[in-house]
């Protein structure tokens, strides 16, 4: 005999789309802010499962249980690639966790972050302490309020590291233009001679790898000759999230574990919970499939052609 299953109360549950056919819920314990700015709207709540968590235009960005896999995995192998970086610039990372990864070597005399959206910024430090920790307050972070296009366009900066810590490139939000070849090339114009860009490039499962992620490398390729990618689970997500580096220089994919594990012990990278040499190397190493899958894919992403995900 069958049942009518129905969804609990949506007042106590945050219900989410993985695809357009997928759907993931989490109870609710207490909405802590919620409303809308002028590029996005904006949740931040106490959840059951995952504590404390950033929700934009309904797609969780970060939770307190697992965004330590997600920020140290976007940074730390770009940053290890490098002997000394010194220059960081991050397009997004509005928790200041992005941020947090990198203020941990030592060598960084600048990172220069920029948001479009204050507002998320300014719940950020005062609603997830635990995400930043602190970050904001490092004399070396300088935070800019606009568009990350615009401010790459008119810089004369030269930076070693670039990390693009965006939402998803989303119809109507306020980040689908920095997931094209303009602005990869964009980035790259303002990199040092072994400079090395990572971007946040969306869900790699099987199911959901070809909404983003294989077109992401595809087209980050056409602007840099080094390309590469790797992987890590995180739960919140609802399935193992995807990254995607292009260097001028040196490959984080042929750093061997003990090697970095040699770094993080000579730059005193206290507090990592998630990143070491083992895991990295895990990291790179892709699944059948997904190599497949940027093989045949042959989507470029462009101003006039961009890719939306739903």
């Amino acid at each position: 005999m069958e049942q009518e299953m129905n969804l609990p109360d949506s007042d106590s549950w945050h219900y989410e789309f993985i695809t357009p056919d997928l759907i993931q819920g989490e109870r609710v314990n207490k909405v802590i802010y919620s409303g809308q700015t002028e590029y996005q709207s904006v949740v931040i709540q106490d959840t059951s499962r995952f504590g404390r968590s950033l929700v934009l235009d309904n797609k969780t960005q970060s939770t307190e249980a697992d965004e330590f896999v997600y920020h140290e995995s976007l940074v730390q192998p770009v940053m290890m690639s490098q002997s000394a970086p010194k220059n960081v610039f991050v397009a997004g990372g509005g928790e200041g966790a992005t941020a947090r990864e990198i203020l941990r070597h030592r060598s960084v005399e600048q990172v220069v972050m920029v948001d479009i959206d204050s507002k998320v910024v300014d719940l950020c430090n005062k609603y997830l302490p635990s995400f930043h920790k602190g970050s904001f307050s490092d004399a070396r972070l300088k935070i800019f309020y606009e568009d990350a296009w615009d401010f790459l366009y008119k810089t004369d900066e030269i930076f070693d590291v670039v990390v693009i810590d965006i939402p998803d490139p989303l119809e109507f939000g306020p980040a689908y233009r920095l997931y094209t070849v303009e602005f990869y090339d964009l980035v790259m114009k303002c990199l040092g001679e072994n400079g090395i860009m990572v971007v946040q490039a969306g869900p790699t499962g099987p199911s959901f790898y070809d909404q983003c992620f294989s077109a992401v490398f595809n087209t980050v390729s056409k602007v840099f000759s080094s390309v590469t990618a790797y992987q890590a689970f995180v739960s919140s997500f609802g399935s193992t999230w995807g990254f995607v580096v292009g260097s001028l220089g040196p490959n984080p994919a042929e750093l061997d574990e003990n090697r970095v594990d040699h770094e993080i012990y000579s730059r005193k990278l206290n507090g990592l919970s998630h990143y070491d040499g083992e895991t990295h190397s895990g990291m790179f190493k892709l699944p059948k499939y997904l190599r497949t899958a940027i093989n045949l894919e042959d989507r470029i992403i462009t101003t006039e052609n961009p890719l939306f995900v739903k």
